[in-house]
């Protein structure tokens, strides 16, 4: 029986959503739920996932839509307590002392020293609300997806005009002068810099980096389309640029998927005339050389580590130090590798490495969020939109992957499963206890039918963080589980098991390739501010001011939501209005 509750006038972020979905279907007698504001695109999703009801048709963007599939109306009460509860938990995240406003001018009035506008609101209306924040000078951390690319485009180019950065749109994690913004880790302060256009490429190569004893200065958040041909990597090359003239950052690591050509081209031309050494990591690209200055990685693991060597000026090593292999009584049926992800670079460096060490040719990729799909192999990436379209992300809720978990390990073909444990800030509060009973159990069920299940993982995380990537780990291998130090071991280990260890790299040192171009420009004196400023405007979820109050940066929170009942037209006309306001 479907039931539907609707709240006007409560607007929400959708990740404060999506947790309220995974907290109500922990109740008892609810068979399914979801929360949505009543946007269009929203009742589609109802509509798709079968629990549309003719009550949401009046629904408007700024009303809150709960759907419950539940079998007695008994408990809709606990669920309306329980919804009070959980909200009033929400607002209460970000600390007393936070300032809370509910338009642009306060917000903008008292976050006078805040260099930085973080957003985190509707994909969809989030393109004038960056306007807003570039116009009155402040730099853009947009977590925000779904803004088109011609917008993209359109307003980078405004950004940097003004020498500001527009980080983003859909930039999930970034470390400004030590300060976590967003799905990022606690990290240890130091002297490499990082820019990346992917979230988890960033998470992994700075908790490796801080893993391996040293710090992070920025992680400065591109977006994934940044070094598209359309784009160009104006924030790319910008973000390159403020940390070359940056005092504090010694060492520079350069992160993203597959790029444009011309762009990496250009990226690469602007590495060769900065005076600091880099290392380059584009995912998929496998470098047979490396430059005097200029060091190339085919993993992310191996980032960190140049990195860190070049920054304490040893020796440059060309393989990461191994995991030693563990054994494995594998039956003849079973070599395959399945591997459920929650973040997207972590399964595509993944899918890179099982398909090179198995010789593999793709079959079936990005259907139903698959990175690969071959010769029974299969790669997931579970923070695909088909998985999380009116859905807790993977990182944080867990019933996708166990789902999933169950079905490869009931696989008499399955040799070995490979996991992400995601930590930092925005994530599960306690991901290795979701998953450790379902892997133990299965591991148990697999050796009670004569098979040998292994269950490999890597924890992308640091001591600092909230969870404390030592407690997950105590957790995980007492379920069972085989942890490595990085995604690239954690795949190398797999492929070992199944008889195929991955070959050494070996690379060769040559001098900078020659340039004839002009000599380095110059930062823009914003974005050396930027490199030192503490103080933000945090524009939509509450979560990520309460991250930056941890790290004692200053906040003030813009609690955002749409106005005019979310008709674009007059949208379009009161924002005009309040433009003029402000400039006047």
């Amino acid at each position: 029986m479907l039931h539907t509750i609707i709240q006007k006038n409560n607007y929400q972020d959708s990740i404060v959503l999506m947790l309220l979905t995974n907290r109500l279907l922990t109740i008892e007698g609810i068979n399914n739920a979801s929360v949505m504001m009543g946007t269009p695109a929203n009742k589609d999703i109802f509509k798709t996932g079968g629990l549309y009801t003719e009550e949401m048709s009046n629904a408007t963007s700024n009303d809150m839509v709960l759907v419950l599939d539940i079998e007695e109306e008994e408990i809709i009460e606990t669920v309306l307590s329980e919804i009070d509860a959980f909200l009033s938990d929400q607002s209460n995240s970000a600390g007393e002392e936070t300032q809370s406003v509910k338009t642009w001018e306060k917000a903008l009035d008292l976050g006078k020293d805040a260099k930085v506008a973080v957003l985190s609101i509707p994909g969809t209306m989030a393109a004038p609300e960056i306007e807003t924040a570039l116009a009155a000078g402040k730099h853009v951390f947009c977590f925000s997806d779904n803004v088109s690319l011609e917008e993209e485009v359109r307003l980078k180019k405004m950004a940097h005009e003004q020498g500001l950065l527009l980080m983003g749109p859909d930039c999930g994690t970034g470390i400004l002068n030590g300060i976590p913004v967003a799905f990022t880790n606690a990290v240890r302060k130091g002297k490499i810099g990082v820019v990346g256009a992917s979230g988890t490429g960033i998470q992994e190569v700075t908790t490796i980096i801080h893993k391996l004893g040293a710090g992070v200065t920025q992680a400065i958040g591109t977006g994934g389309r940044d070094l598209k041909e359309a784009v160009g990597g104006i924030t790319m090359k910008d973000s390159i640029l403020a940390l070359e003239h940056d005092p504090d950052t010694e060492v520079i690591v350069v992160i993203s998927k597959p790029p444009a050509p011309r762009v990496r081209d250009e990226v690469l031309a602007l590495l060769r005339r900065g005076t600091k050494p880099a290392v380059t990591i584009f995912l998929g690209e496998e470098p047979t050389d490396h430059e005097e200055n200029l060091y190339r990685a085919y993993t992310l693991e191996e980032a960190a580590q140049l990195a860190v060597q070049l920054l304490r000026q040893e020796q440059i090593g060309l393989e990461p130090v191994k995991e030693e292999t563990v054994a494995a009584a594998f039956g003849p049926e079973q070599q395959k590798i399945k591997a459920y992800y929650s973040g997207g670079t972590l399964a595509y460096e993944a899918a890179m490495l099982v398909k090179a060490g198995l010789n593999l040719e793709q079959e079936d990729a990005h259907q139903e969020g698959y990175i690969l799909k071959a010769a029974g192999h299969e790669i997931i990436d579970l923070g695909d939109d088909i998985y999380t379209q009116g859905k807790p992300h993977p990182m944080i809720d867990p019933t996708k992957r166990i789902e999933l978990l169950k079905q490869a390990g009931e696989d008499p073909e399955t040799a070995v499963i490979l996991l992400d444990i995601v930590l930092g800030y925005g994530s599960h509060q306690d991901m290795a206890s979701e998953l450790a009973p379902t892997i133990k159990s299965l591991k148990e069920a697999a050796q009670a039918a004569g098979r040998e299940l292994a269950v490999i993982a890597t924890i992308v995380g640091t001591d600092l963080d909230p969870q404390d990537s030592n407690e997950q780990a105590e957790i995980l291998t007492a379920a069972g589980v085989i942890l490595c130090q990085s995604n690239a071991q954690a795949v190398k280990q797999a492929l070992s098991m199944l008889g195929h260890p991955f070959s050494p790299i070996s690379r060769k040192l040559l001098p900078k390739a020659v340039t004839t171009a002009d000599a380095l420009p110059e930062s823009s004196e914003k974005s050396r501010e930027l490199l030192a400023n503490d103080a933000f405007i945090n524009v939509g979820l509450r979560s990520f001011a309460e991250a930056i109050q941890t790290h004692h940066g200053q906040v003030v929170q813009y609690d955002w939501q749409p106005i005019a009942g979310g008709n674009v037209t007059l949208q379009k006309a009161l924002r005009f209005l309040a433009q003029v306001s402000l400039s006047e």
